[in-house]
């Protein structure tokens, strides 16, 4: 309402007054009328948001649009990481789940860590059950290696340890009514890498041959490679093979001294090679694998196998640590007992098994060696076997081979089938390496110069965790590898 703008002088000055009041209050009350219909507008428009369930484009207005036109600065709150885990519970994810072996408390999240690659497997976790274990000398690598096999034993799994260089799984195969076989020099154990094992619950004989035949092959072509330290020609390997073939036509059990006679001594001639260029062109590769018969590793191989492996015990250990020689020699030993366990192994319907490769760095720094044992990692899945493969540090990989080499290239290979790698302890040189190799972040790589005894990091596909190993007191009594140390002298 507008104002007076003309007073007659008739009226006196308190007239004038109150008809200037009138007016004011007049105009107030307009003005207070249409704030509060604009209020009504406004209640009204956010009750239909709210009933409509969606926000306008441009966002709720006022204080309810979080907005400020000023800089919005938010201080820092700074606390220790026990707070910090109650006070925000999503940084730790909830884990793998109950099911499983129980291995220890993961660090971050503090509750109960459980591991099963089968079952991690059936759920799309795992790409394949394969293991890798790494760590310094003294961190609980072998501890954790003993306590995943004996454990599992418990869910009906069978543990077997293909080559134990030390000798300290004996104690813990004889510990849960397994057997431990010693070979050795002065005993009286024999192991016959060509045995062709018990047969399968499936497969026509077709295929059965065919299996013994290649797995044979294998065995024997990694020994002379890594015996010569080359690739063989293709005239050896024609002779090599040649030589098998006559052994198994001509002899019931097949040994090595008998491949090592058909080398030397061909009986007939093979499409495309007379007798006489078999003997020239096997000569050396007779000489590499005469060293298995007749040298310094005589007495291991050189015959039938006086022991039996009975599949049905819940773990068995080959203890090679009465063998002493330089790791060339070892790793060639450790080929050999392996390759007739894997015979014995060969059975897909025998379940579930854990294959655990004890101071598997021996074999890595042999690429002869380590492509067999690819190939037999790559049969896992189809075998029911879960690998574990046990060193000191990922750096044992750069041993093998030049860069982008082919025996590299077979080692990075070996990593990559390992969907679980479990990191102990390294020393900080190693951490950039081992981070690199994996494709940990900053954070998981400044961890592992700091874990402690007992702590490793879990790398379970593109998962972390920090995961502190749990033990009894009779399982440290069992699995501790330094007695000797802490004995008297």
């Amino acid at each position: 309402m507008a104002a007076a703008l003309f007073t007659p002088s008739e009226l006196d000055r308190s007239s004038r007054r109150r008809i200037a009041r009138r007016a004011r209050a007049a105009e107030q009350a307009g003005k207070r009328a249409d704030l509060e219909a604009r209020r009504a507008m406004l209640a009204a428009e956010r009750a239909d948001r709210k009933q409509a369930g969606y926000l306008p484009a441009g966002g709720e207005t006022g204080p309810d649009a979080l907005r400020s036109y000023r800089r919005f600065r938010v201080p820092p709150h700074r606390a220790t990481s026990e707070v910090l885990a109650g006070a925000y519970p999503f940084l730790a994810e909830a884990g793998l789940g109950a099911e499983g072996l129980f291995i220890g408390q993961d660090a971050w999240s503090g509750s109960s860590f459980c591991f099963d690659p089968w079952v991690l497997y059936r759920s799309g976790a795992l790409t394949n059950p394969n293991c890798l274990l790494a760590g310094v000398v003294g961190k609980g690598k072998s501890t954790l290696a003993k306590a995943i096999a004996t454990r599992s034993i418990a869910f009906g799994r069978r543990v077997y340890v293909p080559g134990d260089p030390k000798g300290e799984w004996s104690a813990v195969a004889r510990a849960v009514g397994g057997q431990a076989i010693e070979l050795g020099g002065g005993l009286a154990t024999r192991l016959n890498p060509l045995d062709e094992g018990p047969r399968g619950t499936t497969g026509d004989d077709a295929a059965w041959r065919a299996a013994v035949t290649a797995r044979r092959r294998d065995l024997l072509r990694a020994v002379a490679e890594s015996a010569l330290g080359r690739a063989l020609h293709a005239v050896e390997s024609t002779a090599l093979f040649a030589a098998l073939d006559a052994t198994v036509r001509d002899n019931s059990v097949p040994t090595l001294p008998h491949v090592v006679g058909a080398l030397f001594e061909p009986g007939n001639a093979v499409h495309g090679s007379t007798v006489d260029e078999l003997v020239a062109d096997g000569r050396q590769v007779a000489h590499a694998l005469n060293r298995l018969v007749r040298g310094d590793l005589s007495g291991l191989f050189d015959g039938p196998s006086t022991t039996r492996f009975d599949p049905s015990l819940p773990m068995v250990s080959l203890d090679l640590s009465r063998i002493q020689g330089s790791d060339h020699l070892i790793a060639l030993v450790m080929t050999c007992a392996s390759a007739w366990m894997e015979a014995a192994l060969a059975d897909p319907g025998a379940g579930q098994r854990w294959v655990i490769y004890d101071e598997a760095w021996r074999l890595l720094r042999q690429a002869s060696l380590l492509a067999r044992m690819q190939s037999q990692w790559k049969l896992s899945r189809a075998l029911g076997i879960a690998n574990l493969m046990v060193i000191h540090r990922l750096s044992d990989l750069d041993a093998v081979g030049d860069a982008n080499s082919q025996a590299r290239n077979l080692a990075l290979g070996l990593l990559a089938d390992c969907s679980t790698k479990i990191i102990y302890a390294q020393e900080s040189g190693e951490a950039d390496k081992t981070a690199a190799a994996l494709g940990l972040s900053s954070t998981e790589a400044k961890e592992l110069p700091t874990l402690v005894q007992g702590e490793g990091l879990w790398r379970i596909r593109d998962r972390a965790f920090i995961v502190r190993h749990l033990c009894t007191e009779g399982e440290l009594a069992l699995f501790d590898t330094n007695a000797r140390m802490y004995g008297e002298a």
